[in-house]
């Protein structure tokens, strides 16, 4: 089974590599420090911090891992590649619910970069995936568990 790639922005990419530099160049440095100065204290069979470090660089190691995944399947979206006129991965849109006549701003980015707080949303959210390739004044039907939502596409903003 193919991996599948993990859709990114540049600015996400540079995101995720500047974390794994910190993590690799600092927090390990930093926790290893912990463990040995927990370490001197002697008894580590009840030695809180010794425990506490050590599941610290275990969660360290397991991010570091993680992000390397993510980046060994990473696919940057060329942003000014990207057809102008439709929606896709990087954009930032403005939509009208039509149910309830408000506006809202969202960008699309890829599963690894979504955000509901940022208003940043999947290309394989169900919002998404209908807004994708969508053009201005388009109204997408979204297949919603409540029912089909509507938006109406009222801009398309490159990121550049």
């Amino acid at each position: 089974m193919e991996e599948k790639k993990n859709l990114l922005t540049y600015a996400g990419l540079q995101k995720l590599e500047d974390e794994l530099h910190d993590l690799k160049v600092n927090k390990r440095k930093e926790v290893s420090g912990k463990i040995k100065e927990a370490r001197e204290q002697g008894d580590l069979s009840e030695n809180a911090e010794y425990d506490a470090a050590k599941d610290e660089q275990r969660d360290i190691e397991a991010r570091i891992e993680q992000i390397e995944k993510i980046l060994k399947n990473a696919e940057v979206v060329v942003e000014d590649e990207v057809d102008a006129e439709t929606i896709n991965v990087g954009c930032k849109v403005k939509v009208l619910d039509m149910e309830y006549d408000e506006e809202m701003e969202l960008q699309i980015v890829g599963s690894t970069e979504a955000s509901s707080l940022q208003g940043k949303i999947s290309n394989e959210s169900p919002v998404g995936k209908a807004l994708i390739g969508a053009r201005i004044d388009q109204i997408v039907d979204v297949e919603m568990p409540a029912g089909v939502m509507q938006y109406k596409v009222l801009s398309i903003e490159r990121n550049i």
